[in-house]
C-alpha cells in the first residue's frame, strides 16, 4: 500500500452503492509516484514518493522548501522530517 511521503495521503475504504442500495466495499489508492523534487536551499535533488496532488500544491505554494516547511510534522515520514530538517538547518545557517 503506497503513502504520500509528504501529506500522508494513503488508500481509502470506500463502499460502491449499486442501484439497488447494495453496498460493496472497496479500496481508493492515491495517485503516488517516486519523484525526484529539486530543493533550491539544498542545491540538491530529493527523492521522494509523493501524491500527484501534493505535486500541484506545491506549485501553488511557491516550490518544494516552502511546501514541506508549513506541513505537520506528524503527516511527514522519516525520511521526508530528515529533508525538512536540512532544510532548516541550512536555512538558520544564513
Amino acid at each position: 500500500m503506497s503513502r504520500c511521503e509528504i501529506t500522508g495521503k494513503g488508500p481509502v475504504v470506500k463502499n460502491l452503492v449499486s442501484h439497488s442500495n447494495i453496498k460493496t466495499k472497496s479500496t481508493a489508492q492515491p495517485n503516488v509516484q517516486k519523484k525526484r523534487i529539486f530543493s533550491r536551499t539544498l542545491n540538491e535533488m530529493v527523492r521522494l514518493q509523493v501524491a500527484t496532488s501534493a505535486i500541484r500544491d506545491m506549485e501553488h505554494s511557491g516550490g518544494f522548501d516552502a511546501f514541506i516547511l508549513n506541513q505537520d510534522d506528524a503527516k511527514l515520514s522519516k525520511r521526508a522530517l530528515a529533508v525538512k530538517a536540512r532544510i532548516k538547518r541550512k536555512i538558520s545557517k544564513k
